[in-house]
């Protein structure tokens, strides 16, 4: 293709004014790439469809100009970036663009879309979506996350009525993502979507600077081929991935273990998660509320780290932290610790090594298949560096049937030879409910009972797919309970942020928890020998 740019337009652009893709004509020649080798697709992903391509307009311009029905501005979370696209938006939208922001909308998280009115600009509406940063650690999710945002613009323009959208690139040098990568996704969602909801558009507009123009022109034959020819040249073009249904990244190599439920107790209709019965439950600890001794912290202060002017926290953490060691010196605080654990109930934290020995021994000799059977806690693999990986399924723990006691015990068992080297646990919080929330007291007599040596040799905690109750829990109880590993916990959104610390082979988790990550994040898991 040789088509020149337009260049910036100082009055309004109507679609109506620039070439649609239908009517500009393939290059003189094309590459015949039969006698190169067998093509990566038998057949093409894409074929030929002269009524999508009508509907496209590659474009090189000034987004604030077109006469649309909306446009896509690419930003940051607070949605005040300051980039060439955006600040051509802003200025020409006029101050009343950015008053709306700051009252009604105020951010926008990465992925996800949010609508303001255009105002002085020609368009109608402004789609502000929030591109991710890439990493090459996370590469995957880097990937998905940016299908999700220009599904999101197509979906919510469907949602809206909409039929001309111009779409800016998303994808973002300045996040180091790479402009070729994020052309593949953009154009292959941008396909996929106009096959199962064409309808719904007349114009869709890919609005690019300079830079992005050649790699469009390139790219754009693969994914909306204009003849029957590029349509087979593509078959040796396009990538191995071309995406799912809707696009969206599939990685055949990342391959994890899917396992049942041993006790076959997984139900379809997964039980509904109450989100404000969690909150009002998880803020007492005992029969002391959570607000009578903070105060009214807020969700930043809870979700933070223990802030400096908390002398309370201070004393907690010091004296915890002194008694796990062993110390046999007497406390600064003996006064004050006195209170504090009368005012939250607590008892001795001191550990008792003799306590541990005679639990463990009990641990080798009692029947334990009632708890090991559950199958919610067990040895899955080993990470990059060789340390075993101990799952803990939050949803297969039910704590209020289970035999306490043997639970344990069980723990004891397992986890004894474990730790004796490095270990790490991941725990999957996914759809869990109340009944699956041990108890304070329970975990403070667990945390105690437990050596030293538990805590030294743990070098990770992963919590998968947290809600704000786990991240709120989790700061009180690392807190006030657990500093010794406050460092070592970390929140994933996914089972794919796993994958930079172990391989997916070596891990094995319940079918409902990749599910459920499907829905969330895309589908992009697959288990060993099933077809791609």
């Amino acid at each position: 293709m040789n088509q020149e740019p337009l260049g910036v337009a100082s009055d309004v652009v109507h679609p109506t004014d620039l070439p649609r893709w239908s009517e500009i004509a393939p290059a003189h020649y094309l590459t015949d790439y039969s006698a190169s080798g067998a093509p990566k697709h038998n057949n093409s992903p894409f074929p030929y469809d002269s009524e999508l391509n009508h509907k496209i307009i590659l474009w090189s311009g000034d987004i604030s100009a077109l006469q649309v029905d909306a446009i896509v501005n690419s930003t940051n979370e607070s949605m005040n970036e300051s980039n060439p696209v955006s600040d051509r938006i802003f200025q020409r939208a006029g101050s009343e663009l950015k008053e709306e922001i700051n009252l009604d909308i105020r951010e926008c998280r990465t992925g996800e879309v949010r609508v303001t009115q255009g105002h002085a600009l020609p368009a109608r509406y402004i789609i502000h979506t929030v591109g991710p940063k890439y990493n090459i650690k996370y590469q995957s999710a880097s990937e998905n996350t940016l299908h999700i945002c220009y599904r999101n613009v197509l979906q919510k323009s469907k949602e809206m009525g909409l039929h001309s959208i111009a779409l800016c690139v998303i994808n973002s040098v300045k996040r180091n993502y790479p402009p070729d990568e994020g052309a593949h996704i953009a154009l292959r969602t941008v396909r996929r979507f106009l096959e199962h909801h064409g309808s719904s558009f007349d114009t869709v507009i890919f609005t690019v600077d300079n830079t992005d123009l050649g790699i469009y022109e390139v790219l754009l034959p693969l994914y909306f081929p204009r003849s029957k020819f590029e349509e087979d040249a593509a078959r040796w073009q396009l990538p191995s991935d071309v995406g799912g249904h809707d696009g969206e990244p599939m990685v055949p190599d990342r391959q994890i273990r899917i396992i049942d439920n041993p006790q076959h107790t997984l139900h379809a209709d997964e039980e509904s998660i109450d989100l404000s019965s969690q909150l009002e439950t998880s803020i007492n600890v005992g029969e002391h509320a959570f607000s009578q001794m903070q105060g009214d912290l807020d969700q930043q202060r809870l979700l933070g780290e223990r802030p400096y002017n908390d002398p309370l926290a201070d004393i907690m953490v010091k004296e915890i932290q002194h008694q796990e060691r062993g110390m046999a010196v007497e406390s600064p605080y003996p006064n004050v610790l006195t209170s504090v654990t009368k005012f939250l109930g607590w008892t001795s934290i001191e550990i008792d090594e003799d306590r541990y020995e005679r639990l463990l021994r009990r641990a080798k000799t009692e029947d334990l298949t009632e708890v090991s059977g559950i199958g919610c806690l067990y040895q899955s693999g080993v990470d990059r560096l060789g340390r075993p990986v101990v799952v803990f399924i939050g949803k297969w723990f039910p704590f209020n049937k289970i035999n306490l006691d043997k639970a344990l015990l069980y723990l004891i068992t397992l986890l004894d030879p474990i730790v004796k080297g490095d270990y790490v646990i991941a725990y999957f919080h996914t759809l869990t409910s109340s009944s699956n929330y041990p108890s304070f007291s329970w975990l403070r007599e667990v945390y105690n009972v437990l050596p030293y040596k538990y805590k030294k040799n743990l070098k990770a905690f992963y919590i998968v797919h947290p809600t704000f109750w786990t991240k709120m829990m989790t700061w009180w109880f690392t807190t006030f309970m657990a500093p010794a590993i406050k460092q070592k916990v970390h929140s994933l959104p996914g089972v794919e942020y796993l994958y930079a610390v172990m391989s997916p082979d070596q891990l094995e988790i319940p079918a409902f928890i990749t599910e459920y990550d499907m829905t969330i994040n895309g589908l992009r898991y697959f288990q060993p020998g099933a077809p791609t």
